[in-house]
């Protein structure tokens, strides 16, 4: 079955941070980027129950997961101003979910 390109943009940010999350030192690799990793998974499992429930429901899944790709955003920039990894990189993770939050905006128009 083909996946929906949000959700494969999804995958590759998780594949991004996780290879991120393992170089940060002991504290914050349990901590925030635990959190970060953790936060992805649930935009992705929101991503996929939206794509498998009935019509009638997708929209609150949506909602759901936009808000979660606002708090990965967040949780991104809070390595960012800690300094706990490359800016460079950072900045282009933050891309990678701005680019996630204009396709959820899509679907969720597309499903009202």
């Amino acid at each position: 079955m083909q996946e929906l390109p949000v959700i494969n943009r999804t995958q590759e940010l998780y594949e991004a941070v996780s290879k991120i999350t393992c170089k940060l030192p002991a504290l914050q690799q349990r901590t925030i980027g635990k959190r970060l990793e953790n936060s992805i998974l649930l935009l992705l499992e929101l991503l996929i129950m939206a794509k498998h429930a009935p019509s009638a429901h997708k929209g609150a899944y949506l909602v759901k997961a936009s808000a979660q790709a606002e708090i990965v955003q967040f949780q991104l920039r809070i390595l960012m101003n800690q300094k706990l990894a490359n800016e460079t990189t950072l900045h282009q993770l933050q891309a990678k979910v701005a680019e996630i939050g204009r396709m959820l905006g899509g679907w969720r128009k597309s499903v009202q």
